[in-house]
């Protein structure tokens, strides 16, 4: 099966094109045929196609929404220059699968898409007003442009937090405030955990119900995960993406009376508030100048600049704190997992959160770390360490194409 996976931005369009069938998911051996990204910024549109492992091409074209974003992708597809042998007309697109932010309580898996959970996404716009949107944008474009009899599947970031206990996802207001309006802790990142997870336990060969670990997945936004049994069990985003981690302009954690006390020495509005929380706080903030882990780190090393050591100190100290509190929670764990652009690439961030866990007995490899290439997986902690930490790339559109074969297929077993 060629599924089109679609991730539609508030700005951007992100595809591949992934052929997968039952077989490819028992044995990993999925192909991604394309890649791509679409800008849309402006009266000319930036566009990267990649065919398989062939060079990515550029061009300015002016596309006008999403609509004209994926006929594009689709025409591209077909075209002499992507080359793809195996895709010579758009019916060649088997199904689309859509990445949606938010599913809240009502969505617990992915689903086939039609028209009463496209007005059930849109009750949740609420919940994710700068996310649910656009994904809602790129699920009717498809529609329109591949037409009604290729299925559609939302795979909803969400989804797998459904399983966390109440305990772990009703916060300390008064209940009736969850009931009357369902606030709560949802989590996000969700189907970047799951799939770190499962590679977790095919590189160790043991069934899902055995997977015991943290899961970090560390980008410009960070999340932790407690994985326990294979399902999540907790996790540090919340009501929001907001909660959790320090990240790259958010500011995680924080007290909620600084919202009104700097609201009120500001003379900011609520509005102002969440702009000052969610895209100018995190490692810029600090820093002052960069939420670009790399750079942070140079100046760091080049100019022994207090701030940017300042916003990495804050950083790792607020994943171990996760990491402690998790493993106590979940009653002991048996890796911690390092996924997303910073934890697969920053060998020196890896570092720095596992020095001072070997209470844990968590004894890192510092040659495993430092060698593990991009987009490489392995193990980066010593023979004799009883908690084993690893760097597992994720791959949210390989399992957002796993799960629309297996919605449409109604067969194959749930990827976990």
């Amino acid at each position: 099966m060629n599924v089109l996976v679609l991730n539609c931005g508030s700005s951007s369009v992100k595809f591949q094109i992934i052929q997968t069938d039952a077989d490819k998911i028992a044995g990993n051996s999925d192909r991604r045929l394309a890649r791509g990204l679409i800008e849309l910024a402006g009266p000319r549109t930036m566009v990267t196609f990649q065919a398989g492992e062939q060079p990515p091409l550029k061009e300015n074209v002016p596309i006008a929404d999403y609509r004209d974003a994926i006929k594009h992708i689709l025409d591209w597809i077909i075209s002499p220059r992507a080359g793809l042998a195996e895709i010579r007309s758009h019916s060649d697109i088997h199904a689309v699968g859509h990445r949606v932010v938010h599913g809240a309580e009502k969505f617990r898996d992915s689903v086939l898409i039609d028209s009463e959970v496209i007005a059930t996404v849109e009750e949740c716009i609420d919940l994710a007003p700068l996310h649910n949107p656009p994904n809602l944008k790129g699920i009717r474009a498809a529609i329109e442009v591949l037409g009604p009899t290729v299925p559609n599947v939302a795979v909803f970031d969400t989804a797998f937090h459904a399983t966390m206990p109440e305990a772990s996802y009703i916060y300390g207001l008064p209940y009736e405030y969850y009931l009357r309006h369902k606030i709560r802790r949802y989590g996000f990142h969700g189907t970047s955990h799951r799939y770190v997870a499962y590679r977790y336990r095919l590189l160790n060969s043991i069934p899902a119900d055995k997977v015991n670990v943290i899961t970090l997945h560390l980008g410009n936004g960070c999340s932790a995960c407690a994985i326990k049994q294979g399902r999540s069990f907790n996790t540090s985003m919340g009501f929001t993406p907001l909660e959790g981690l320090l990240m790259g302009t958010r500011t995680g954690d924080i007290d909620a009376s600084v919202a009104e006390y700097i609201a009120h020495k500001e003379g900011l509005s609520l509005h102002d508030i969440d702009t000052l929380f969610n895209k100018k706080s995190g490692l810029l903030g600090l820093s002052g100048f960069t939420n670009d882990m790399r750079e942070l780190l140079s100046r760091e090393a080049e100019t022994h600049d207090k701030r940017a050591r300042l916003a990495l100190d804050i950083f790792c100290a607020r994943i171990k704190r996760y990491i402690g509190g998790y493993f106590a929670e979940m009653g002991g764990a048996e890796a911690v997992i390092f996924t997303g652009g910073i934890g697969e690439r920053s060998a020196a961030i890896r570092k720095r959160v596992c020095e001072g866990l070997e209470c844990l007995d968590l004894l890192l490899d510092n040659s495993k770390n430092d060698h593990i290439a991009p987009g490489e997986e392995g193990l980066i902690t010593r023979d004799d360490s009883k908690l084993k930490a690893y760097v597992i790339p994720t791959n949210e559109e390989l399992l957002i194409a796993r799960d629309t074969y297996r919605v449409i297929d109604g067969k194959a077993a749930p990827v976990r």
